[in-house]
């Protein structure tokens, strides 16, 4: 199960929402099947509707 804090701790590099939703698509893409949001991410440009933006990413990864 692919879990939001261990993108978060794997990956420094990541400066915003839309490089977070990057990732989770690559991980997507990769084979992952199961992903649990068990925090907030932590940048200024994290929208509200959030959960809903990253489960639309992991769930269709090739859109945006």
């Amino acid at each position: 199960m692919l879990c939001l804090s261990e993108i978060l701790l794997q990956h420094h590099e990541l400066q915003s929402f839309d490089d977070l939703v990057r990732i989770v698509q690559e991980k997507a893409r990769s084979g992952e099947l199961f992903f649990e949001m068990d925090v907030r991410p932590p940048f200024p440009d994290t929208p509200e509707g959030w959960e809903d933006r990253l489960e639309a990413a992991f769930a269709n990864p090739g859109r945006r």
